[in-house]
């Protein structure tokens, strides 16, 4: 009986063998078209997100630019005003200097008047 079972055991290992010959079947044809699906999905997805870091590596240096020129025009302006501020400073003591001096003179003319 062991002989037996084992002729059978043995054809079984057979003809398991012959089944598996080298022809692809429809379900590894379409299983190997599900993997090649599966890895140009994978292949676009990481083309997308590396597209979309660039793109927002490129936002941030673009609104750094913006922030940077934003900076220079703000110190332009303060630059601008200070000299105005100071223009206007200088002008002024200029014009007070000036009556100063027309009060001194009209307050000589008046003594030299009055002598």
């Amino acid at each position: 009986m062991k002989k037996l079972m084992g002729i059978a055991f043995a054809s079984l290992l057979v003809l398991g063998i012959a089944g598996c010959d080298s022809d692809d079947g429809s379900a590894e044809q379409a299983g190997e078209q599900v993997d090649q699906a599966a890895e140009q999905a994978s292949d676009t997805a990481d083309n997308a997100t590396d597209e979309a870091g660039d793109a927002m590596d490129n936002a941030a240096d673009s609104a750094g630019d913006a922030a940077d020129e934003a900076g220079d025009a703000m110190d332009n302006a303060a630059d601008s005003a200070s000299d105005a501020a100071s223009n206007a400073a200088e002008e002024t003591g200029e014009a007070v200097e000036n009556a100063g001096d027309s009060v001194s003179n009209a307050a000589e003319d008046a003594s030299d008047e009055n002598q």
